[in-house]
């Protein structure tokens, strides 16, 4: 039930944001539309999600605004950094490492990992099953906004 909470407060965070964001710029608020749902996150599993790229990962975007976008994200990526986005994600599911920065760090349910633009992060190393994660990213990120990074 704590998850649930937490989970719908970090959705609701991330909606009010974006609203504060059309009062800034109001011109823009009227081309953005969010509905309103509740999202059954465990539900969200291997293609419902989307197909697996090349490192396994799959997503699913869940909204998107002017400032921001909302996905759910499932499995494990190689260590990389986007120049641009700012990307925070909530781990709903999986136990492990991953980088974050200059080092790694241990990571479970329920712990929220803020990513600010340019900061490597990745190379997960799961206690068994893949991360699972809702992920945040602002501004939205470009299909450009990935740099691969070697260790």
């Amino acid at each position: 039930m704590n998850r649930i909470v937490t989970t719908l407060s970090i959705a609701a965070a991330f909606a009010a944001g974006c609203g504060v964001t059309h009062l800034l710029r109001p011109a823009q608020a009227a081309t953005d539309v969010f509905t309103a749902q509740v999202i059954h996150t465990g539900e969200l599993e291997g293609d419902a999600l989307s197909p697996a790229n090349a490192s396994g990962m799959r997503n699913k975007l869940l909204a998107s605004a002017d400032g921001a976008t909302l996905a759910i994200q499932d499995g494990n990526t190689p260590k990389h950094l986007h120049p641009v986005a700012n990307e925070i994600q909530y781990i709903l599911e999986g136990t492990g490492t991953l980088w974050l920065g200059d080092k790694e760090v241990r990571v479970k349910p329920g712990d929220l990992v803020i990513i600010p633009h340019g900061t490597p992060h990745g190379g997960t190393k799961p206690d068994g099953r893949t991360f699972k994660a809702i992920a945040i990213k602002t501004p939205p990120q470009a299909p450009d906004d990935t740099k691969l990074l070697t260790d």
